[in-house]
């Protein structure tokens, strides 16, 4: 088993591991702080699939800003046992039928695994993911479509200051 391997399987149980914790803990805020150690370990796989940008931006954007946000949020609402509403007869059926949906699904991927066991993935090589052949196709390829987005986001921005100041 090489290195990268290894580094894998053990980025795989922190993560699995982290994402339990998050649904088991009875805390909101340390179901955040799980949550945020997930991505720290999706960070990690991107890492090693030599994805640097998507690395970066999963680092900043997910498990920085909109983490961030998410532990505000539960601590401006206070929540706490004596707060927390009860969960009614339909939202805890809709949780089996999820949990049902999500069991089927990997039975099925599991089935899908045994057929593809000779198979590897490339892992560490190549340049697919750098930084630098996604902005030669970025500003190359979709440059119209990439002015378009910038100028919906500008347009946005415009109005939530608008909606703001009143």
């Amino acid at each position: 088993m090489s290195t990268t391997e290894l580094i894998f399987f053990i980025l795989s149980a922190v993560a699995v591991f982290s994402a339990v914790m998050v649904l088991v803990s009875k805390n909101p805020v340390h179901s955040v702080l799980w949550l945020i150690a997930v991505f720290f370990t999706i960070t990690g796989h991107y890492i090693l699939l030599n994805a640097q940008f998507l690395a970066i931006v999963n680092l900043i954007v997910y498990a920085g800003a909109i983490m961030v946000l998410f532990l505000f949020v539960i601590m401006l609402m206070n929540l706490n046992s004596t707060t927390e509403p009860q969960k009614h007869v339909w939202m805890k059926l809709a949780g089996v039928i999820s949990g049902g949906c999500l069991l089927i699904m990997l039975v099925s991927l599991t089935r899908q695994a045994v057929e593809m066991g000779g198979r590897t993935a490339m892992m560490g090589g190549g340049d697919i993911g750098l930084i630098k052949n996604l902005g030669k196709v970025l500003f190359s390829e979709y440059v119209v479509p990439f002015e378009i987005s910038s100028v919906l986001f500008l347009s946005a921005m415009v109005g939530a200051v608008v909606i703001g100041k009143k």
